[in-house]
């Protein structure tokens, strides 16, 4: 049975790979997409380590000079209006420092760093002779950099995210309130592709899709700035910061291997932590929250996110975590996938994207967590779980946590990805 699971796995990479990369989804989503890729590289290093390094190489080709790293690298080679906002949209050919190839303009989690560790561990000599981290270290540094410097926007120590699909979690209800004061476009001026291939219960609303495209155009047209805006959104997202202490960690093992000093990036991992948990974590609530970053306020919405700093070494208030992980609003020893928002919230919406639907990444990343933090039972009953709800849906995009009824794309990469290496981390 995890045989024809493995084997089931390895046939959707297969089925995604596009010369250089993964496509999340072949349909829905055709091109290349940032935090998709480190997560699929994961998983990749099983099939091959060396086309988990190219995936990785591939999408920091287009890495701006600034240091940011696209969440979109676009496939000249697929129709311009495959997707919505495309290239036409995001214009980053007339943006000085951005790279040959068109992108956007916004950027994603930062899982690249963890990534490239794993993916370098799979076969270090093939990564040796290929001279990846060699190529990808100073790559990684650029970006970690940028997202420290440029997208600190309070001081605070912490970055900050300028549009919800920055956030991976696109529709989270994490962000509803700083959304509430950006004035939607009209959906007459412009086109939803994503409805050409799934169902509206399971999307974004009309209104909501106006507010991204808003922000993402005001963006756009301010040359990509980074600034808060009185009328824009900016957040200091625990998933994201939390990603960015683990890299750090990362970074300090790859640069002990090329034989460079890691305590620089030790030492800003501890000063990332010390700032995650004095800035977003609610010591009543046991969980993280987001924090605007136009008015101070964390916004209190229960949101997996919160839980997912359990993916840094070390982190003072794992046990927490754990505990809230484990109440009714998560219900971690039922729920699987992790549900992505509260269970017991009166607008838990269990398909819709991000609104309460569960996801094999962030389930992943909480397994990574518990692990780390010594929860080995936790950790391995989560695994078996996980394993069974896909064997039995399918490669989905995401599941109903209770039911694991599928919605969303079918063969989605990182879901395959990610449950190869579940089954590889027997």
């Amino acid at each position: 049975m995890i045989g024809d699971l493995d084997r089931a796995c390895r046939r959707v990479l297969l089925a995604n790979w596009r010369q250089r990369s993964t496509v999340p989804a072949a349909r829905l989503y055709p091109h290349q997409w940032s935090w998709d890729s480190a997560f699929i590289a994961v998983g990749l290093r099983h099939l091959s380590p060396v086309r988990a390094q190219r995936e990785l190489e591939s999408l920091f080709g287009a890495q701006w000079d600034d240091g940011r790293v696209p969440h979109i690298v676009f496939d000249v080679h697929v129709a311009a209006d495959a997707y919505f906002p495309g290239p036409s949209f995001w214009r980053s050919a007339a943006v000085p420092g951005a790279p040959g190839v068109p992108t956007s303009g916004i950027v994603q989690p930062p899982a690249h760093a963890l990534a490239a560790w794993l993916t370098y561990r799979a076969d270090p000599a093939a990564a040796r002779a290929r001279g990846f981290l060699d190529r990808i270290y100073p790559r990684l540094v650029a970006w970690h950099d940028y997202l420290t410097t440029r997208r600190d926007l309070t001081g605070s120590g912490l970055m900050s995210i300028v549009h919800p699909w920055e956030s991976g979690m696109d529709n989270s209800p994490a962000w509803d309130e700083p959304l509430a004061r950006v004035t939607p476009v009209p959906t007459t001026e412009f086109t939803r592709r994503d409805l050409a291939h799934g169902t509206s219960a399971e999307r974004p609303t009309d209104a909501d899709y106006g507010r991204y495209v808003r922000l993402a155009r005001d963006y756009r047209d301010a040359g990509y700035a980074d600034a808060r805006r009185a009328d824009g959104f900016a957040v200091e997202d625990p998933l994201c910061n939390a990603l960015l202490v683990t890299g750090e960690h990362a970074l300090a093992s790859i640069a002990a291997e090329l034989g460079r000093d890691p305590r620089p990036h030790l030492a800003a991992a501890d000063r990332l932590t010390d700032a995650l948990v004095a800035t977003l974590y609610d010591p009543a609530a046991g969980i993280f929250f987001p924090r605007d970053a136009l008015t101070g306020s964390l916004v209190r919405s229960w949101s997996v996110g919160g839980l997912l700093p359990l993916a840094v070494p070390g982190l003072p208030v794992a046990a927490e975590l754990v505990k809230t992980a484990l109440s009714d609003r998560f219900r971690l020893r039922e729920a699987c996938p992790v549900p992505s928002y509260d269970l017991t919230a009166a607008d838990h919406d269990a398909a819709r994207y991000w609104r309460g639907p569960g996801w094999v990444n962030t389930s992943w990343l909480l397994w990574y967590g518990l692990g780390l933090h010594g929860e080995t039972s936790l950790a391995d009953d989560l695994r078996h779980r996980l394993l069974e709800r896909v064997r039995t849906a399918g490669f989905r995009e995401y599941l109903d946590p209770l039911t694991g009824a599928g919605h969303g794309t079918d063969d989605f990469s990182w879901t395959a990805a990610l449950t190869l290496d579940l089954i590889r981390s027997a």
